[in-house]
């Protein structure tokens, strides 16, 4: 009996986490990942990759949890390994701070981090233009090296990567059974999605090791993130926005919103400058639905629009789609499994 040929579209985080969970628990597909780009030139290379997550609105909040659960237990046993120098997934300690104390001043995760708590008067001292804080210890995973080190796995778990620009899901129909569609903000012209769109993002790596805890404004824009070799300094929620090009005036921008929130940032230096496009959608598409290629109804599973909240949830919407696929496996005609 051969194989069920699984092609999976997008090779950022979710794509190859979502490649890794079927290949590792469906032994009996055959997964090939394709994708035009590759690390180090995805999106989710220069995300902070700092695990926490907004709620949204449509999705139940326990499924959410679960996402989010199943991300952060995985990544924390990684941390914990000896692969944590190599798979760039370290235990990081900060405060998110907010200028007026938020509607939700427990978030639905706050329990599935470490040691989160509410910050005391004496430590909000130090932000003097903020009223509330919250301190915790969450995981960071850098892409950078979290995408090689996944697309390592995935081939010891027998899977194929291919580089190919996929043009429609038509032109996969014929050599693929099942299609998992990761493609992140491809999905506006891969399957006509609509509602993803982007939102632009511009982060810089400084030079400043003395840092050793991370400092988020709780509106998204300004963060410090202390990493394993440099620092990530960001940022820009700019809706709607495609420029790829970095822009000196929101480079100036971080930087005298981040030094406001940390001064000793005065001394660092610039290693670096990066924009990207999160995929943004109302809610995350996680589901599957039959689609007609070429004649014949196949299977797509899809699992992208998930803003900037990719490597937080990434594991978890993986673990989803591959029990779409799973449950597809038993629909699938007989003669694809001969």
């Amino acid at each position: 009996m051969s194989s069920v040929r699984v092609a999976v579209v997008g090779a950022g985080v979710v794509g190859f986490s979502t490649a890794v969970c079927i290949a590792e628990a469906l032994p009996s597909c055959s997964v090939t990942l394709l994708a035009e780009t590759f690390s180090p030139d995805t999106t989710s290379d220069g995300a902070a990759g700092i695990l926490f997550a907004a709620k949204f609105p449509d999705i139940p909040l326990e499924r959410q949890r679960r996402w989010f659960k199943d991300t952060f237990d995985h990544l924390l046993a990684i941390s914990q390994s000896e692969n944590s120098p190599e798979a760039g997934v370290m235990l990081s300690s900060g405060c998110q701070i907010f200028r007026e104390v938020p509607e939700d001043t427990k978030p639905y995760w706050s329990d599935l981090v470490m040691g989160f708590r509410h910050m005391t008067d004496r430590e909000l001292k130090r932000f003097p233009d903020h009223k509330f804080g919250q301190i915790f210890t969450t995981l960071k995973c850098e892409c950078s090296s979290y995408l090689p080190w996944l697309e390592k796995r995935f081939s010891k778990a027998g899977g194929q990567v291919q580089q190919k620009k996929v043009n429609n899901l038509q032109e996969l129909s014929s050599s693929y059974d099942i299609i998992v569609n990761c493609s992140g903000l491809g999905s506006k012209a891969l399957v006509g999605d609509a509602e993803v769109h982007p939102v632009r993002g511009q982060v810089l790596q400084v030079d400043a090791p003395w840092l050793q805890h991370f400092i988020r404004d709780g509106d998204g824009k300004t963060y410090i993130f202390p990493g394993i070799h440099s620092v990530t300094v960001g940022g820009t929620r700019q809706e709607g926005d495609w420029r790829l090009g970095v822009d000196e005036g929101d480079t100036k921008s971080i930087l005298e919103r981040c030094t406001r929130l940390e001064p000793s940032l005065s001394k660092a230096n610039v290693l670096a400058t990066w924009v990207g496009l999160r995929p943004s959608r109302r809610n995350p598409r996680v589901e599957r639905e039959g689609m007609q290629l070429q004649g014949k109804r196949v299977p797509v599973v899809h699992n992208y629009g998930h803003g900037g909240w990719g490597v937080s949830l990434a594991w978890g919407t993986a673990l989803d789609a591959m029990r779409l696929v799973s449950q597809c496996l038993y629909e699938i005609p007989l003669q694809a499994k001969l």
